[in-house]
């Protein structure tokens, strides 16, 4: 057993126990947090509970996890839409519902056990689970990122995302109607302070994150948005359009409970992909095309 987590179950009025740690330990399978209730495993303000126990919201929640070992890495015969490839580098359109690398939760079927089935050469920098992977996309984000096929070129690529010199723009769809053409968010990034699968701007801990956002179309109830990432917080566009009061439609981390529209996850693309290539020092600059998921949703909103 490890040393044991702390959660605040902000939110959760009217929650069972079981649910509600289930979505705070994503890693975890509601089966495996109702064994770990029953095993004595977690504290609820400090006593034992039952799996069913109805939350009043505000609690504290001690958890002790079980020690999680790597998964063993497997090529898979999963298909990738590579944009560009050459002796150093893959760009992948990813689809949404891909997860980027294997986790205690998803330890097949990512994108890492695709890239194994179509190429042995990736970098080992970033770890073993982990090969090739220079930065990420949420799981249910779609759109383009980069892969490392030798330690040399990660490096370099990285030293690009430190020194923010690349170019990430976004498509996405925001909850309301934003009344300004454009403008940014300039608020610091940390992880929350009660909730440990979520990040909030954080003015105390948290590192700077500027997003700048542009108006393409305005619905009734949603705003179809430009984003362009200055810095690359983790889950920094969604944080700072919830912030905004304008939630990524689709989000349920960061927006609100009851949905309007029933998506898979929440709208948002990784349009374009700008950088120097880590060898040739040639600027590359690659746009990709709004999946269909994405397409059907504008065209729904037309009505």
């Amino acid at each position: 057993m490890s040393a044991p987590i702390e959660i605040w179950a902000q939110n959760a009025a009217n929650q069972r126990l079981d649910l509600f740690l289930s979505q705070a330990l994503p890693e975890y399978s509601r089966s495996r947090v109702q064994a770990l209730i029953r095993e004595g495993a977690v504290l609820v303000m400090g006593k034992a509970a039952k799996p069913s126990l109805l939350l009043q919201g505000g609690e504290r929640i001690n958890v002790i996890l079980p020690q999680l070992k790597d998964p063993v890495l497997v090529a898979e015969d999963i298909d990738l839409d590579i944009v560009y490839e050459d002796a150093h580098i893959v760009v992948i359109n990813k689809q949404q519902g891909l997860v980027v690398h294997p986790s205690a939760g998803h330890s097949s079927g990512t994108l890492v056990n695709a890239l194994l089935n179509h190429c042995t050469d990736l970098s080992g920098l970033n770890g073993e689970i982990r090969p090739g992977i220079v930065h990420r996309l949420d799981k249910d984000t779609s759109g383009l990122l980069v892969v490392a096929k030798n330690d040399l070129a990660h490096a370099r690529l990285a030293r690009q995302w430190q020194e923010s010199g690349i170019t990430r723009i976004y498509h996405g769809l925001l909850n309301g109607v934003i009344a300004e053409n454009a403008g940014l968010v300039d608020a610091p990034i940390g992880r929350h302070p009660h909730e440990r699968i979520k990040m909030a701007v954080e003015t105390t801990r948290g590192r700077r994150a500027i997003t700048h956002y542009r108006v393409i179309r305005r619905y009734s109830a949603y705003t179809y948005t430009e984003l362009r990432l200055e810095t690359g917080r983790t889950h920094q566009i969604r944080v700072h359009m919830a912030h905004l009061g304008h939630a990524v439609a689709g989000d349920k981390l960061y927006g609100p409970k009851k949905q309007r529209l029933e998506l898979d996850g929440q709208a948002l693309h990784a349009k374009i992909l700008g950088f120097k290539h880590p060898v040739s020092g040639e600027d590359l600059l690659f746009e990709s095309a709004l999946p269909p998921y994405f397409v059907e949703l504008l065209t729904s909103l037309e009505v």
